[in-house]
């Protein structure tokens, strides 16, 4: 099992940053990236950034340029630094955590999930 403890959430409004960080503890002698989701009311959850081991980072569009992940994986720990939020950025935040790259970039099938921290951006 893989144990996913998120924080650095909170309220802001639009144009602000936040700082988020991530520590994955239990079965991760063998993770190959490490990734960012958010999940807002009554949509499903999406991922958000993705980096692997070897420095690979990938984004979705709707956040470049105004978010970046950095971390260790092989240290099991990720950052995601998110500038000029906007609204539609409110959501509830998680971290994860794969050997599997693949599953990364597909929220539904990874398996283990922390609390998630919150994240609101007010107009």
């Amino acid at each position: 099992q893989v144990q996913l403890v998120e924080s650095g959430g909170g309220t802001v409004q639009a144009g602000g940053s936040l700082r988020l960080s991530c520590t994955a503890s239990g079965s991760t002698s063998s993770l190959n990236g490490m990734g960012w989701y958010r999940q807002a009311p009554g949509r499903q959850r999406e991922w958000v950034a993705v980096i692997r081991n070897d420095g690979r980072i990938n984004y979705i569009d709707a956040v470049k340029d105004r978010f970046t992940i950095s971390g260790d994986v092989a240290k099991n720990t990720v950052f995601l630094q998110m500038d000029n939020l906007k609204p539609a950025d409110t959501a509830v935040y998680y971290c994860n955590a794969d050997r599997e790259i693949w599953r990364l970039f597909n929220p539904g099938d990874l398996y283990y999930w922390g609390q998630g921290t919150q994240v609101t951006v007010s107009s």
